[in-house]
């Protein structure tokens, strides 16, 4: 594996565990402050920022907290150079089961998550 590709999966598997372990600080570290996230719910695109978005995970319980499982993988990591990569990866949060889209780019500090979409299935 190339340093490159690993660079990139190290800063997945940061997404991962910041996800599971509701840590908006280390979301925060990862994605790019002028980054967003991107889903569709009943036919509408909602578009919610990075700031929004960590504030809302600070309010609510990690699944670590609730004794959820964790099952987070990555399906694919697709680079076009050494600077960016489009990423597919499965991850949940109970009862939400999702397929994220990430943009990672290299920035001067090194890589981040720069856009998130995302689709989820509710399963009980």
């Amino acid at each position: 594996m190339s340093p490159n590709r690993s660079s990139v999966e190290a800063v997945v598997q940061s997404y991962f565990d910041a996800l599971y372990e509701g840590d908006a600080d280390k979301l925060g570290d990862v994605f790019h402050p002028s980054a967003d996230l991107r889903w569709v719910e009943k036919g509408e695109l909602k578009i919610l920022t990075v700031p929004d978005w960590l504030a809302w995970v600070r309010k609510r319980p990690s699944a670590k907290a609730e004794g959820k499982p964790r099952e987070d993988f990555i399906i694919t990591i697709d680079r076009s150079d050494d600077k960016t990569a489009f990423i597919k990866v499965k991850c949940q949060l109970p009862p939400r089961f999702f397929t994220d889209y990430l943009v990672a780019m290299k920035l001067a500090d090194g890589w981040q998550i720069v856009s998130k979409s995302y689709r989820y299935d509710l399963k009980e």
